[in-house]
């Protein structure tokens, strides 16, 4: 006969989540390529390292966690814009890198998606110009002298 287990025990088992590294392809053509947690009932989440592809081919590779980009990453876009830096819950959010197919670049702080706080913009020129952002705006930048 069987040995009966509790009814937590019981619980803990059925929510034993498995860690695993594969691809997976989205119904609407999306790709993802890295580690993901299974549970029991076969939801998946992307969890660790990994890099999504949408059908559009924007491509993002970097960490996950609860199935968003969190903590560093990468995100290239087809026009050939590039962030790289840190991402919070599927946003650039915190110190990052934002390039521009015509070369231009903005590095500093990202709050939300937004261009938020203290950086430096590279202009087509190759001029740099530093302050504070604010979104579109940034009032007071002064340009730095490269001598």
């Amino acid at each position: 006969m069987p040995a009966k287990t509790k009814k937590g025990e019981k619980e803990k088992e059925e929510s034993k989540i498995t860690i695993l590294c594969g691809v997976y392809i989205f119904p609407n053509g999306d790709k993802y390529e890295g580690d993901y947690l299974q549970s029991t009932d076969g939801a998946l989440e992307r969890s660790g390292n990994g890099a999504h592809t949408t059908a559009e081919g924007v491509c993002y590779e970097g960490q996950w966690v609860n199935d968003k980009m969190t903590g560093e990453g990468v995100v290239r876009f087809p026009s050939g814009s590039m962030y790289e830096g840190e991402f919070v819950n599927n946003q650039f959010h915190g110190k990052g890198r934002y390039t521009w197919p015509n070369g231009a670049v903005y590095e500093g702080m990202f709050n939300e998606n937004k261009m938020e706080g203290d950086g430096e913009f590279m202009d087509t020129e190759r001029q740099v110009w530093v302050g504070a952002f604010r979104y579109k705006a940034a009032p007071g930048l002064k340009f730095k002298l490269a001598m």
